[in-house]
């Protein structure tokens, strides 16, 4: 039986941080991923990028991990703006109003596994059990026991599941979730346009779903494309010139034209959220605890936020002599991170709900508050602050200061 303080089971984004963050706090981690180690060398874009907040970027700051990331491909924004198809509302959100150089980075994600892999590699107390899939676990008093599939075993005081929307160790400990079918799927990938974005991320509501163009380098943009299901079928079978054409006319050719695209891939929307993050020995972080509609880009933020905090309360029973695997430990990170999930999870829904609908009286209203929130600069300011991490509850990896975490 291999022996650690805590295991993780999903190496990705989510889980490679709450390792890094754990490895750092002097404990002994095994990860357990069942996909290969990311390829440094590859050339190939992603169809898809994360909208990374600055509660994140402090995050990886923390970690050590920025400076690797920094030194690749990302994009900073400055700017957003939100219109709707079906009216003159406009909200515009700018840095410059909160004082700070920009709102984000769009980073692909291959490069934030790069890094996080390279600081994996180099901490001694982590161990990486990779290309490995998890198999059974079991829980007592004392410790939880992993069985992976090749028959491996493992033990340490907790086991968190970072192993995504379908996690099996979710379904393993039969934790029930409550799910919702948008019937909606996001179509995403690259294209470039005939006029500069700005340095800006775009969106447009329409009957459908939201339309955004999220700014990358050398006048790329990601479009994240949310349509009725059948409706993204056939968007996702239509030649370049065809694609071209649809896409530049749904975005009311606010860039100009579409003039180049990458590949295309199709994401189905769900909303999922598990009744109870925790059990005794065991903890759910980022999918395996919740999934999120993708019209604001939160649901990697929230995960890392899952990761920071769950780090910070198992860190602190560390250093005050208590079991971080118990379950009245556990419930603190639960506590924290639920409620905060939850509220940012109805917000989507019901801004999803209120611009996916053609009914009159609901376009008034919803072009009232675009317009209205565009006219007040607190409103604007509350909303940025909080989607961009600078406020809220946030664990001490978030908060922490540029100039205490740049020298890490």
């Amino acid at each position: 039986m291999n022996q650690f303080d805590a295991i993780i089971i999903g190496g990705g984004i989510v889980g490679a941080t709450a390792a890094c963050a754990l490895g750092q706090a002097g404990m002994r981690v095994a990860i357990v991923e069942a996909r290969p180690p990311p390829a440094a060398d590859r050339q190939k874009p992603d169809p898809r990028v994360f909208a990374i907040t600055r509660a994140s970027e402090r995050i990886f700051r923390s970690l050590g991990v920025w400076q690797q990331i920094a030194d690749k491909d990302l994009f900073a924004f400055t700017d957003m703006e939100v219109w709707d198809a079906a009216g003159e509302g406009v909200t515009h959100f700018d840095a410059a109003e909160l004082g700070e150089p920009y709102l984000g980075h769009m980073i692909e994600p291959r490069i934030i596994e790069t890094a996080l892999s390279e600081q994996l590699a180099s901490d001694a107390r982590i161990s990486r059990f990779c290309p490995a899939r998890f198999s059974a676990v079991d829980v007592d008093d004392q410790r939880v026991s992993v069985t992976l599939e090749d028959g491996q075993c493992l033990a340490a005081s907790v086991l968190i599941a970072a192993d995504g929307v379908r996690s099996p160790v979710r379904e393993a400990l039969a934790i029930k979730t409550r799910t919702h079918d948008y019937h909606q799927t996001s179509v995403v990938g690259l294209v470039k346009t005939s006029e500069p974005h700005r340095d800006t991320a775009w969106q447009r509501f329409l009957p459908g779903g939201p339309l955004a163009f999220l700014p990358m380098q050398d006048g790329w943009s990601s479009i994240v494309w949310t349509l009725p299901t059948a409706e993204a079928e056939r968007i996702m079978q239509l030649d370049k010139e065809a694609f071209h054409a649809e896409l530049s006319e749904a975005f009311a050719c606010r860039l100009g034209e579409i003039v180049d695209s990458g590949e295309r891939e199709s994401w189905p929307l769900r909303r999922m959220h598990a009744e109870h993050y925790v059990e005794n020995r065991v903890a759910l972080i980022g999918d395996a605890a919740h999934a999120i509609h993708p019209l604001a880009g939160q649901g990697v933020n929230l995960g890392l936020l899952d990761a920071a905090a769950l780090s910070e309360v198992i860190t602190a029973a560390l250093q005050n002599d208590r079991d971080p695997g118990a379950l009245r430990v556990l419930r603190r990170y639960e506590r924290w991170r639920r409620g905060e999930n939850l509220l940012m999870m109805s917000a989507m829904d019901v801004i999803n709900r209120t611009f996916s609908n053609t009914q009159p009286p609901l376009g008034r209203l919803r072009n009232l508050g675009l317009s209205l929130a565009n006219r007040s600069g607190t409103v604007r300011q509350l909303f940025m602050r909080h989607a961009t991490g600078l406020s809220g509850d946030l664990p001490a990896l978030a908060a922490a200061t540029e100039e205490a975490s740049t020298s890490n």
